[in-house]
This record gives C-alpha cells, sequence and structure tokens, in this order.
C-alpha cells in the first residue's frame, strides 16, 4: 500500500496502473466508511471506488468542512456509520461541473490535523482527522483564500486561429501524468520525470526553428487533469497535439516507440463524453455550441472527427517514417489505436507516442540516454515538420 501525504492546499490524483485509463467518476462505498470519535478528535474514513482529485477546505458561520472531490457519486451517504456528536449534519451534492462537494456540519472549531489518501485494492480511501480548536484559530483558517493550486492551468500570450500553413505551427506537448501520479516506475525513475524532461528538450528544438511555438501542458511535476489537457490545446490554438508517455506493461514483451491514436470504437463515445462533461467552449474550434443541446454538440463533432481523421492518419504515418529514418527502435506494431482521454478532442490532430516502456531495460536504458532522447526528439521533429508541410497543400488544394 502506498500513502501519499497532503497538506490543504494540494490536489490529490490517482496512481494510474499501466494501460488502463481512469474514467474519474468514483463512486461512495458507505459500507466501508465511518466518521467517529476518536483519540478526542474526529475520524473520517471515505472509502470510494478509485482515486480521483480532491481538496478540502474549512468554512466558517456555520463552521463546517468541505470536501470537493471530482465527479463522485454519493448515493448512500445516509450509510455511512456515523458516531460523533462533533458533525451535526452532512450532505453532498454537485457543486460545479465535473466536481461534487460533501460538506460536513460541525459542532464546534476544529482544525484538520491530517488529511491523506490511501490507495488500497478496492479504490482508495480519503482519510481525515479533526481535532478541537479555538474560535480564533478556526477563523482564521477558514479565512485563508484557496490556494492558486486549485486553479485549472491556463496558457497565456498565444497566437489566435490563422488558416494552415499561415503562422507559426502552434505544437503542443502533453508530458504525461505528473505531481501525484508519477506513471510508471522501475529503478528509482518515474515516467512522469523522463516524459517531462523529453517534452522540454523537444520543446526546446521545436523552438529552434523559428517557424513553430511549443506549448507545455506542464512546465513542472505538477498534477494537471486529463480534461485540463485539452483545455490547454484549445487555448494555446494547437495545430497538433503530442501526448509522451512511458509505460509499463506486467505481461509480454513490449519494446520500442509506439504510436497510438483515437480508435473508431472510442470515437462515439468520446464525442457524447465531451459534450456531456466538456465546456462548450472546449469542444470545436471556431463554432459556438454554448446553445446547443449534446446531441447536436455529437453530431458536429462526429463531422469535425471525419474531417481530421485523415489529418491523423497522415501524422501518424509522417511520425512512423521519421522514426524509423533516424534508426529508433520502434514496437513489432509500431501504430496502434486506443481510447486515450487526451486524443479525443475532434478537431486537432492527436497521437500519442510511447517513448519506451519502462518494463524493459532496453528502454529505460534509451530513455535515460541524452544522445537517444536526442535523436527521438529530431525524428518527432522532422516528422511533424513533414506532416505539416503536406497538410498546409492539401489544405490549399481544398480551398481552390
Amino acid at each position: 500500500m502506498r500513502l501519499w501525504g497532503l497538506v490543504l492546499a494540494l490536489l490529490l490524483w490517482p496512481v494510474v496502473v499501466a494501460g488502463q485509463e481512469l474514467s474519474a467518476l468514483a463512486r461512495l462505498q458507505a459500507g466501508a466508511s465511518a466518521i467517529e470519535d476518536h483519540d478526542g478528535g474526529v475520524a473520517v474514513d471515505l472509502v470510494v471506488s478509485q482515486a480521483v482529485p480532491w481538496r478540502v477546505r474549512l468554512l466558517d458561520q456555520p463552521p463546517r468542512l468541505v470536501l470537493d472531490m471530482r465527479e463522485v457519486d454519493w448515493s448512500g451517504l445516509a450509510e455511512v456509520r456515523k458516531s460523533s456528536a462533533a458533525i451535526v449534519g452532512l450532505r453532498a451534492g454537485v457543486v460545479r461541473q465535473g466536481w461534487s462537494r460533501l460538506v460536513l456540519d460541525l459542532a464546534g472549531p476544529h482544525l484538520v490535523q491530517v488529511a491523506e489518501m490511501r490507495m488500497q485494492e478496492a479504490g482508495a480511501v480519503v482519510r481525515l482527522r479533526l481535532v478541537p480548536a479555538t474560535a480564533a484559530d478556526f477563523a482564521a483558517a477558514a479565512a485563508r483564500p484557496e490556494p492558486a493550486e486549485w486553479a485549472l492551468p491556463v496558457v497565456a500570450n498565444v497566437p489566435q486561429s490563422v488558416p494552415r500553413g499561415a503562422g507559426p505551427l502552434v505544437v503542443v506537448i502533453d508530458p504525461g501524468h505528473g505531481g501525484i501520479d508519477p506513471g510508471a516506475e522501475r529503478d528509482g525513475f518515474f515516467e512522469k520525470d523522463l516524459v517531462l524532461t523529453f517534452a522540454r528538450e523537444l520543446k526546446d528544438l521545436l523552438l529552434r526553428d523559428g517557424d513553430k511555438l511549443a506549448v507545455l501542458t506542464r512546465e513542472e511535476d505538477i498534477f494537471v487533469p486529463l480534461e485540463a489537457r485539452i483545455s490547454i490545446a484549445r487555448a494555446a490554438g494547437a495545430d497538433v497535439f503530442v501526448s509522451l508517455h512511458a509505460d509499463a506493461l506486467a505481461e509480454g514483451e513490449a519494446v520500442g516507440v509506439t504510436l497510438y491514436t483515437l480508435s473508431e470504437e472510442a470515437s462515439d463515445a468520446a464525442a457524447q463524453a465531451l459534450a456531456e462533461r466538456h465546456d462548450r467552449a472546449d469542444l470545436l474550434s471556431g463554432v459556438d455550441l454554448t446553445a446547443q443541446d449534446d446531441l447536436v454538440a455529437t453530431v458536429l463533432m462526429d463531422m469535425a472527427r471525419t474531417e481530421t481523421q485523415p489529418r491523423i492518419d497522415r501524422l501518424a504515418a509522417a511520425l512512423e517514417a521519421s522514426i524509423k529514418a533516424a534508426g529508433v527502435r520502434m514496437h513489432r506494431r509500431p501504430r496502434q489505436t486506443a481510447g486515450f482521454s487526451v486524443l479525443k478532442s475532434p478537431d486537432i490532430p492527436s497521437v500519442l507516442v510511447e517513448l519506451g516502456f519502462l518494463s524493459s531495460a532496453r528502454d529505460l536504458a534509451r530513455l535515460t540516454d541524452p544522445d537517444w532522447r536526442a535523436r527521438m526528439a529530431l525524428a518527432l521533429r522532422d516528422g511533424i515538420s513533414a506532416w505539416a508541410a503536406e497538410d498546409a497543400a492539401l489544405s490549399a488544394l481544398r480551398r481552390r
């Protein structure tokens, strides 16, 4: 069991198991949860079916503790065992799109002594320990502003949308995982660190070209929600989106670079999920969907994806050709499809690049070799450049 300690200002995000994607929808396991007196204070243990981002803070007048969690179904909350007189009320609901809120009404002032999430075999448990406090100390804690870390990342000073082939090519590079989500691990190396190092080097290389603008979805070791990565790409006016990973497989042999694009099976479900859960401004570039219902938005996104899919196929083909030309080892099936969330933007050509597999000692050695990373970055740059030139030429032909 891995324990993640947490201060109040931080978010928690799940440890992602190799080869899986979390749905970002958890359910309360009421029978395994409890709120009870403990060592002169209150012990709150809430078990959920999977780990999701969360944050906790205190509010005054009246005193209460607020626990925000990413898309938790609180059905069965009334069945949680509660045997503490310090908690006089318990209620939950939706606080904003994608976030649910649990409110614990307090009989008197308490401070949060412990706030942490423990991973366990059947999900995760949020563990809070409250201790009695003076009214002054409680008021001071409740008056603290929400930490800046709670805001979704934004991208400023990015170019306005221009026709394909005009202005700099905007490449959004997405280093997978980050912060509390380390990704795969081997011999003390974490996927989140390896892909961030590579992403920074790739960004520097692209910027040196002079005709490209490179934007990272995270510049440091922080958590960025999957949905926010698409939002960043939209805000940056991305012409292409490249997500970087270095996974691990517990079974079978996996060696070499692999390119993933969105599978056809995932496309319809992606359109529906995006329509239901995303801000309308994040769905399609240049199309106002704020007044459209989910069905209309889904149809429009399907139409956009129909136009974008051939561009994605050409992007993957160009990257594969460039990587092979550079003599970089690729997986025996170099191009594959999957339903990764970061590939689901309907109008931004997107590809996920597995730089290698940490389950392979050879791949790990390559990922930690600066010379190999430089060669791989050049291959990606050349593939992106070749694709962009072809894409601009085909776009010009269609406009005639």
